[in-house]
């Protein structure tokens, strides 16, 4: 990682090699930001506290649980950078599993939901969401809901006592919140193209299984549904983006 950059920088945290920034990772570059890549599946350690000279946290998803920690050794380390990120107001998208995880480093409980979501779905945002700055920014199709890939069984079960619940819909109630300022968790996966969620269909997993459909179907559904999505989730990261360029202007300059 350098140590400066002329432009802010988007600490990205692998949790799964198979789950990478994608579409997420181009839009926020698109919007002048640099992203920068820790590779935590891979044994490269993550920090309890932000680093100096690192703007923002985008951590990503995964096959694992929010609280595997015998599975994924540097989820304590994860948790604890996120809650520092949200108590010095350092700017957070956390996306499916990075979602949970931003719940989970905050006093959210994250845990099994009673319904596994695969393939394309549709959420609708509640009141606090429609005067959002950034989820606000997401675009609908018609009927006024908004499309979103999913990939996921365990569910945020009960929210942190400072979180806003922004988007939901019948089958997971928390599908996005906000913490703070400009710590975001979102349950679905913006990130994902084509490639990646045809990619995750040839690996059968238990959210799979848990969901009853048939996982090439349902990533041929999110194909299909391509340009809705880009449509949808890329103003929100966009969005996001601006509260990281607006955050790098105040925030100290490293020394190192």
């Amino acid at each position: 990682m350098s140590s400066a950059s002329p432009q802010p920088v988007v600490l990205a945290i692998l949790n799964d090699a198979t789950t990478p920034a994608g579409l997420v990772g181009e839009w926020l570059q698109e919007d002048g930001l640099r992203v920068e890549l820790l590779e935590a599946c891979h044994g490269e350690p993550v920090p309890r506290e932000v680093p100096d000279g690192v703007h923002a946290l985008l951590p990503l998803g995964g096959a694992i649980g929010a609280n595997d920690d015998a599975v994924a050794p540097w989820l304590p380390d994860e948790r604890a950078l996120l809650a520092d990120a949200v108590g010095r107001g350092v700017p957070v998208l956390g996306l499916c599993l990075g979602g949970q995880l931003l719940a989970a480093a905050t006093g959210g409980v994250v845990g099994l939901g009673p319904v596994a979501e695969i393939g394309l779905s549709y959420v609708h945002r509640t009141v606090d969401g429609l005067l959002d700055g950034v989820i606000s920014q997401a675009v609908p199709v018609s009927g006024g809901e908004i499309p979103a890939a999913q990939w996921h069984q365990d569910h945020v079960l009960r929210l942190p006592d400072s979180a806003v619940l922004l988007m939901t819909n019948d089958a997971c109630r928390v599908q996005a919140f906000r913490i703070e300022d400009s710590a975001y968790g979102l349950q679905m996966h913006p990130e994902v193209d084509a490639q990646i969620m045809g990619a995750w269909a040839e690996t059968a997993d238990e959210a799979v299984t848990r969901s009853g459909q048939d996982a090439r179907a349902a990533a041929a559904d999110v194909a299909a549904a391509g340009r809705d999505l880009v449509a949808a989730w890329r103003p929100v990261a966009r969005a996001w983006g601006d509260l990281v360029w607006s955050h790098a202007a105040v925030a100290p300059t490293s020394s190192t």
